[in-house]
């Protein structure tokens, strides 16, 4: 009987690995058919997400275009006015005119400058996507790429200042954008002096 409890363990696992084994083998007749099936659901799922919050939000349908260009009439962010949804979101115009492909940003801190940057990203990456976005109305041109230099941090690890960190990303960013990129530049050169922080900004902007 002690020789039965003992190997017990065991043998449960061995009976256990056996029918795992098997089943596995058994599954794995079908796993064409279950990839696919899976991979339909996990479209119809992302599909209806979107068609949920969409209804829900009183998204409308952006116009995407090959020619460059963005237009959102009072366009708000995703995501902040459902966190604030005891105070009202006020929504922001964004407009390129024909040639134009550059927006200076300023105002003082905590005036919303960071949100309508990021909510401009968004709604632009939700139109890609084929999603509704949150604006009255929106014409947006193809865009091969975002990038983004938001937010102060070093890298202690690697040696890196935040300036050092700031440059290299920013450096990584002129290197790689072209003509039909959307870029992002938050407080570009705040890593330095004022003076010096205004040189980088508006060297960047002319380049």
């Amino acid at each position: 009987y002690e020789a039965l409890v003992l190997n017990a363990e065991n043998q449960i696992h061995d009976v256990g690995l056996r029918l795992y084994k098997a089943l596995c083998e058994q599954v794995a007749v079908f796993a064409p058919g279950l990839l696919e099936t899976a991979r339909a659901l996990g479209e119809l799922d992302s599909l209806i997400s979107l068609a949920t919050v969409a209804a829900l939000n009183n998204y409308i349908r952006p116009v995407v275009q090959e020619e460059k260009g963005l237009q959102i009439i009072n366009g708000r962010h995703p995501v902040v006015e459902r966190l604030n949804s005891s105070d009202r979101f006020i929504a922001n115009d964004t407009v390129f005119e024909p040639g134009e492909i550059v927006r200076v940003i300023t105002g003082p801190n905590m005036s919303g400058k960071s949100t309508f940057l990021r909510q401009v990203v968004l709604i632009v990456l939700m139109a890609q996507i084929g999603s509704f976005v949150p604006a009255d109305s929106a014409v947006i041109g193809l865009v091969d790429r975002v990038f983004t230099r938001i937010g102060a941090q070093d890298a202690i690890h690697a040696g890196q200042s935040t300036f050092m960190v700031e440059m290299i990303e920013t450096a990584n960013i002129l290197n790689h954008a072209t003509s039909r990129s959307l870029l992002i530049l938050d407080e570009i050169g705040r890593g330095t002096s004022t003076y010096d922080g205004l040189s980088i900004a508006w060297s960047i902007i002319e380049y």
